[in-house]
């Protein structure tokens, strides 16, 4: 048997004894170790695997005494001989071999059709630059907090809680702490009948729907918007209605009245992250009160907000208990960890618990009280104030990198936070070409064309995410993409003409720029101003309140515009070529391809 077949995870809460047990029980139940077949010896397993050899002499007693493995004198260990055969439901037919068809595609009677999605390759970790988002690398896990938590789980009496020996109640421990502790943050109060935990997301939206949907309903959803949303919602026979999505996230307008359902994600918008202002809120859960509809929020993801304060959850701002609300444990903080909640009218709460228990029955009650001591000890909130800084920053990383190298276009509906930015590629280039391209140098992007349901096809909008990526990776990864973009466009960058007579000489640029204010949008389309001083003094404002404030010096030499901010542009030296039309300032590469314009404001 091969040392590769046997491995142990150091992070893994079992003993080092359960984990081997487990791996020979894969491996004779997988076929890895055929019936028959010999194991190595307890003082060989123990040298390959760096144990103390009586952790491998008890594994192999318990697996002796449950059947799978037998010594035998002078000869080893084996696998016994009829370890399938004597159980149930063991089949004669060689391993490999085709079952019969039996008919089966004729016998369905209900066929479900994937949503459509981006396939992320399983080894995305492997890849250099992972603009993937909700996927998460492992610096993001609060690891040892949530090991802690289970611990002590393990060693509560749950099932002895008076409150759980009904089949379908959740940990009452686990609602209590997501009422007082979670919701709060999300300026929603609501009572314990009010809340169903759910096995994540999906699960939660498919109660919804199953309940709130049918072939009698129209449904609202957003344009782009959630593919999997869209596909729960046709497979309960609903019809949909695309509402377009903006800066302000989903339009409220009349068009909506002729729905009785209303699917939105305030938040951050899947997939453009624009978040919906206070005023839009007010407005739909008008428009919900005028035309009697139900709103499905999604929140599962909270409010990442880093550049002004979170709104209130439209459930917090709901009078008319109109909302059902969706949220859960974020994703990023344990691994494979489905915890959702609805937060909903105590009647529908109420059908959503026995459809839950008919098609999953309840989250495990120890997943639940590990959560709901993750909770009480003060490690979520850890968690979430760690996460909300280190995304923050990886946030702005990102922006500001494309605001540097990705000068083509510019984010036509532009974020106040989340995860991830929704950008325009070139017109001349072809989203779906960039993805491949960027794949096969290790760069993963999302196209776009999954999350539109009117008429489908791309509009050339691709995703990044930075769950995934760290901070100090991002630089170089929007670089190496704005690379291949360059070599995609080909002949159709602009390129400076030498001719050109607004062309600028060094006695030119001086007498232009020289007390000159210049106005222009960054990449993310927030104002900027930069005062050009006759001393070569330099003063940046970006931001629409100047948040974003930076000095440096500028000079002119050799016939080229030269500056150098303290923080923007990475402090590095920048070099260009200048052509002036009317009050158009351009900046050029020398000799190459245009950089940026502006708007040029002379001294008088």
């Amino acid at each position: 048997m091969a040392n590769a077949l046997i491995y142990l995870d150091p992070d893994s809460p079992l003993s080092l004894q359960s984990q081997i047990r487990q791996r020979v029980v894969e491996g004779i139940i997988g076929g890895a170790f055929p019936a028959g077949s010999r194991l190595p010896s307890s003082r060989k397993l123990a040298q390959q695997l760096g144990v103390a050899r009586n952790t491998v002499v008890l594994a192999y007693e318990q697996l002796t005494g449950e059947g799978f493995i037998e010594t035998r004198e002078r000869s080893g260990v084996y696998v016994r001989d009829n370890i399938l055969r004597d159980r149930v439901g063991a089949t004669d037919r060689p391993q490999g071999a085709a079952a019969p068809d039996a008919g089966w595609r004729r016998k369905l009677r209900l066929r479900t059709q994937s949503a459509p999605g981006f396939h992320v390759p399983r080894n995305w970790q492997l890849h250099p630059f992972p603009f993937i988002e909700g996927y998460f690398d492992a610096s993001l896990y609060p690891t040892a907090q949530w090991r802690e938590a289970s611990r002590l789980a393990l060693g509560t009496r749950i099932v002895e809680d008076g409150a759980m020996n009904e089949g379908s109640a959740d940990d009452p421990a686990l609602i209590e702490e997501i009422r007082t502790k979670m919701l709060p943050r999300r300026g929603i109060a609501a009572s314990a009948d009010e809340i169903l935990i759910t096995a994540g997301e999906q699960n939660a939206l498919y109660l919804l729907t199953r309940l709130l949907a049918d072939a009698s309903t129209l449904v609202a959803v957003e344009e782009p918007g959630n593919p999997r949303l869209r596909q729960l919602l046709r497979q309960a026979g609903a019809e949909l209605h695309y509402q377009s999505v903006d800066a302000g996230g989903m339009v409220i307008d009349e068009d909506l009245a002729q729905a009785q359902v209303v699917c939105v994600t305030p938040s951050h918008q899947v997939p453009t992250a624009v978040t919906m202002n206070k005023a839009r809120r007010e407005a739909l859960l008008a428009v919900a009160a005028r035309h009697d509809q139900v709103i499905i929020e999604d929140d599962f993801d909270t409010e990442h907000n880093y550049l002004g304060s979170p709104h209130p959850a439209l459930r917090g701002m709901d009078r008319e208990n109109r909302v059902a609300y969706v949220s859960g444990l974020p994703r990023m903080l344990s691994p494979g960890l489905r915890i959702g909640f609805i937060v909903a009218a105590p009647a529908l709460i109420h059908e959503a618990r026995k459809l839950r228990q008919m098609v999953v029955g309840r989250p495990s009650l120890l997943t639940q009280r590990t959560a709901a001591l993750f909770l009480s000890l003060g490690h979520y909130d850890a968690a979430l104030t760690r996460l909300h800084k280190v995304l923050g920053k990886r946030w702005d990383a990102l922006r500001q990198a494309l605001n540097h190298y990705h000068r083509e276009t510019e984010i036509t509906l532009p974020t106040r936070g989340g995860t991830s930015l929704w950008v325009r590629a070139p017109d001349h280039v072809s989203v779906d070409q960039l993805v491949d391209q960027a794949a096969r140098r290790g760069i993963l992007i999302e196209p776009d064309s999954h999350y539109y349901g009117r008429g489908g096809g791309s509009r050339n909008f691709y995703r990044l995410g930075v769950t995934s990526l760290r901070e100090e990776r991002i630089r170089e990864g929007v670089n190496q993409l704005e690379r291949l973009v360059r070599e995609l466009t080909g002949d159709q960058l602009v390129r400076i003409d030498p001719a050109d007579p607004g062309l600028l000489d060094s006695d030119d640029l001086r007498q232009a720029l020289a007390g000159s204010l210049i106005h222009y949008r960054t990449f993310y389309t927030d104002p900027c101003t930069i005062e050009l001083h006759p001393d070569g003094r330099m003063v940046g404002r970006s931001g629409h309140a100047d948040e974003d404030c930076d000095e440096g010096r500028w000079w002119v030499e050799d016939g080229l515009y030269c500056r150098q901010w303290s923080r923007w542009s990475y402090g590095e030296e920048g070099r260009y070529q200048v052509t002036v039309h009317d009050n158009v300032i351009r900046w050029w590469r020398p000799g190459g391809r245009l950089v940026d314009s502006a708007v040029l404001e002379r001294s008088s």
